[in-house]
């Protein structure tokens, strides 16, 4: 698997122009080396990879990097770096721009100095993680499915009187008792006129009756988000519920019915906000119908207005409209889902009926 992705990576360092490439993104160094550790950097050439990790991870590190030379590196790391890049004879080096800050470039170019040029880019390895091998789509239907047990849970625990903060420690508690490692995101619980919150994470509002429960939730499983969201009415729902329920249904499953590759963003996002607009309330609909998803909760493409990205089969995204009414409440209904060569498959299988507990 790794080597795959190292050969990706090396693909990159020819079209840049570079003769190696530096990871310190925590995320994109279990991507590329498999190394789940909480402390260490990659150094990637077109003939060597090594992954710097410190004395904690000798022993974790070659069972996990087994594509990698571990080496312990030097109180500085950046110091081993150097070392490394001039015995390798590396003198462009690139490095992740978008996750260090001023002060940590500073030091690394003092470090260097005339030895290594340092080079900054943007988005390489991200864009290697567009695409999900089959590897990672069975991990993220494993962590879909943790969502979607969940949440079928919590149709027999809601019920007036909770308190929110009550029903995500619920949820949380449920996905870590079944494998999960966290949740993806901060469980946002939002009822009542709270669930006109797009993200009103949980509260301590006690959940009332004949009212919205709007809960969006994900399960952090083996490196890997799911990202669920799904709306009921605890009591009797009024007119007003309904109509706006059925109208963010017809508009998700329009647009699940009609993502495929090569439409952009934009028209995938189009499929959805069309139809919102249409009933009337494209003014509370003010947010992307999705985004992508994979080691991150939000990574690209994103199906939005300003959605370029054009989709491509193993891009994994979500779909979630919504309409969102101040003082009285809103609804949300989202899935993810994985483009295909002839549309998109489902990731997420919960029941979209509107669920009514008493």
């Amino acid at each position: 698997m790794t080597t795959t992705r190292i050969a990706g990576l090396r693909e990159k360092l020819q079209q840049i122009g570079v003769d190696a490439f530096l990871v310190t993104n925590a995320v994109n160094r279990r991507y590329i080396s498999a190394f789940t550790g909480s402390s260490g950097v990659l150094l990637v050439s077109q003939k060597d990879s090594w992954l710097l990790t410190d004395f904690r991870y000798m022993t974790q590190a070659p069972e996990q990097a087994v594509d990698f030379a571990v080496v312990q590196h030097a109180p500085k790391w950046i110091d081993t770096v150097k070392e490394l890049a001039v015995s390798a004879g590396i003198k462009r080096l690139a490095f992740e721009q978008d996750t260090v800050v001023f002060s940590e470039y500073t030091a690394w170019k003092s470090t260097l100095g005339d030895a290594v040029e340092l080079v900054p880019v943007s988005g390489v390895i991200e864009e290697l993680r567009l695409y999900k091998d089959e590897s990672e789509l069975a991990i993220m239907r494993d962590a879909c499915k943790l969502a979607d047990d969940t949440f079928q849970h919590m149709l027999t625990f809601i019920k007036p009187g909770l308190r929110e903060r009550e029903v995500a420690l619920e949820m949380e508690m449920f996905m870590r008792s079944r494998g999960a490692t966290s949740s993806s995101f901060d469980t946002i619980v939002a009822s009542g006129e709270r669930s006109a919150l797009p993200h009103g994470v949980a509260s301590e509002r006690v959940i009332g009756s004949n009212e919205f429960v709007k809960l969006d939730f994900g399960a952090y499983y083996n490196g890997y988000c799911s990202d669920l969201t799904r709306t009921v009415v605890v009591g009797k729902p009024t007119d007003r519920h309904r109509q706006i329920y059925e109208i963010v249904l017809e508009a998700q499953l329009a647009a699940l019915a009609g993502i495929k590759p090569g439409m952009t963003g934009k028209e995938a996002d189009a499929l959805a906000r069309d139809i919102i607009t249409k009933h009337g309330f494209g003014d509370k609909f003010g947010h992307g119908t999705g985004h992508g998803l994979g080691m991150e909760i939000h990574e690209a493409p994103r199906l939005s207005i300003g959605g370029t990205t054009v989709l491509e089969p193993g891009m994994t995204v979500t779909v979630e409209p919504g309409i969102y009414l101040p003082g009285f409440g809103g609804v949300r209904i989202e899935d993810d889902i994985v483009i295909t060569a002839t549309g998109n498959s489902l990731l997420t299988s919960s029941p979209k009926t509107l669920f009514i507990l008493e």
